[in-house]
């Protein structure tokens, strides 16, 4: 008897998930994880990294370099090394940063962030540190 009655179960609990997996909703979201060339995005900063803390890409960390990270699901990846070029969109300020690092973060169209900037690279371009404004919108431009 309690074999029968774990056997349906099982039963209902496939029918239940196959019932639930064929009804949802197939995603809209973007297949792409980089941003468009030429399309703005986000550039966030750092903030507090603890001292003798290393890059991805093996460096000491320098939170007042002009270094970057990029997003692990950017595809295809930047390899560390790559220059960029990166504008304040609001007011035209540019610097060249170097990618040294890789982030967590992911590119999507209702948040298109594409850079993790050290805060004196963030400061340089015009972003606020203190109160913490989240992120400034910027174009991005490989220069290798």
């Amino acid at each position: 008897m309690r074999k029968a009655t774990l056997i349906g179960r099982l039963a209902v609990g496939a029918a239940a998930l196959t019932a639930v997996v064929t009804v949802a909703p197939t995603s809209t979201a973007a297949t792409s994880d980089t941003p468009p060339p030429g399309q703005d995005c986000w550039a966030t900063h750092y903030g507090y990294i603890p001292p003798g803390a290393y890059t991805a890409g093996g460096e000491l960390f320098d939170n007042n370099a002009n270094t970057a990270a990029t997003s692990l699901s950017r595809s295809p990846q930047l390899p560390f090394g790559t220059k960029v070029k990166v504008t304040n969109v609001a007011n035209g300020t540019s610097l060249v940063v170097r990618v040294n690092d890789r982030g967590t973060f992911g590119w999507t169209p209702s948040v298109p962030k594409c850079l993790d900037l050290t805060d004196g690279a963030y400061s340089r371009l015009g972003g606020v540190l203190n109160p913490d404004s989240g992120h400034i919108v910027v174009k991005e431009e490989i220069v290798r």
